[in-house]
């Protein structure tokens, strides 16, 4: 039950666009104690229902800049093939690290941006 509570405060985050992943993230690692690995691909299997659900409400909403979008996306596309294709040659210790200072960063700029 808890699962399911933690999965949709994280889906609705989500769905808001800030970043409900990241923190499924660290819910997995830190409070239940999934090894890094598993965590990633647990949470790249939230993820895609999640990104489904609220592009098609952002798409209905017209709020989805397709000249913008598109090349983003593309970009993503390629990112993601190089990442799962040198991801394991990668030390798990430096990408947890790395991990946590991109953490800290966006924390520090959120924690200080103005509108």
């Amino acid at each position: 039950m808890v699962a399911i509570l933690v999965g949709a405060a994280l889906g609705f985050l989500s769905g808001l666009g800030v970043g409900g992943g990241s923190l499924l993230l660290l819910w997995l690692t830190l409070v239940m104690g999934e090894p890094q690995e598993t965590a990633r691909v647990m949470n790249l299997m939230f993820f895609l229902p999640c990104a489904f659900v609220a592009t098609l409400f952002r798409w209905k909403q017209s709020k989805l800049p397709l000249p913008i979008a598109l090349p983003a996306v593309l970009g993503g596309l390629l990112g993601a093939a190089l990442g799962c294709l040198l991801g394991p040659q990668l030390d798990a210790d430096l990408l947890k690290k790395a991990f946590g200072v991109l953490f800290v960063i966006t924390a520090i700029r959120e924690l200080r941006w103005k509108p």
